[in-house]
């Protein structure tokens, strides 16, 4: 698959595959067909871009979206809660912007994500291809409560993750859908619907669920002392995580 580099002057980023032309008002250059991290790209207005592999926060910052995407903490804690790594067979729900499917492809999870609406499914199959786990993340058109029956008759998923408003009636089967000893973990921005995410995991017959407000605050250091910065929303919603037997 033909890779895709994030070009850096200052506080500018682009991204873009070899072969590829940036214009911009620094001038105009092409990217090489043998280009590598760390090269010095210059236009031809004579301004040098720096060359880089881009890493998940960077694609968070430039796929093109189709809605609010999960912030990076999130999915870190998605991450740590779950222990997902290469070779964890993930399904997803809720696609949106792609953001979560990306970084689990990029730690070599076979990912499967659903996607309702048609073009919402495009743009992350396009996203997929920017963040170069084409390959592995399987962006499907559709309700994944329809699909359940293809599903269940498959091999189980070591992760279920799930950030739709129907969330509670997938986690009720759950234990169809996980091998054991397999995570689910819901989104949710609202906390009512962590409350029926619970409920429902608890009518699965599902364990440890534990119920998180993900909250970051981003400190301030000047003259006059050291506190959290008073602008921004620390706050973005609610992660319930549940595990089969």
């Amino acid at each position: 698959m033909t890779p895709t580099f994030l070009l850096v002057h200052g506080d500018r980023e682009y991204l873009r595959a070899p072969g590829e032309e940036l214009q911009t008002d620094l001038g105009v250059l092409t990217v090489p067909d043998d280009a590598e991290p760390g090269d010095r790209l210059e236009t031809h207005l004579g301004d040098e871009f720096v060359v880089r592999d881009p890493r998940g926060p960077d694609l968070f910052d430039h796929f093109e979206r189709t809605g609010a995407p999960m912030m990076p903490r999130d999915i870190g804690l998605v991450v740590g809660f779950t222990g997902a790594a290469a070779g964890d067979r993930v399904l997803d729900a809720g696609t949106g912007t792609g953001v979560l499917a990306a970084y689990l492809g990029r730690l070599d999870a076979d990912v499967v994500t659903y996607e309702r609406d048609a073009e919402f499914a495009e743009v992350a199959r396009e996203n997929m291809r920017l963040a170069g786990v084409a390959e592995t993340v399987d962006v499907r058109t559709g309700d994944v409560l329809e699909s359940m029956g293809t599903l269940v008759d498959g091999p189980g998923f070591d992760i279920l993750t799930l950030d739709t408003e129907d969330a509670p009636a997938v986690v009720r089967r759950a234990p169809d859908l996980l091998v054991s000893g397999g995570f689910v973990v819901v989104y949710s921005p609202f906390v009512e619907g962590s409350r029926a995410a619970v409920e429902a995991a608890a009518d699965a017959g599902l364990t440890d669920v534990t119920t998180h407000e993900t909250i970051q605050r981003r400190m301030k250091f000047d003259d006059r002392g050291s506190r959290p910065d008073t602008r921004g929303v620390g706050h973005t919603g609610y992660l319930t995580v549940a595990r089969w037997e």
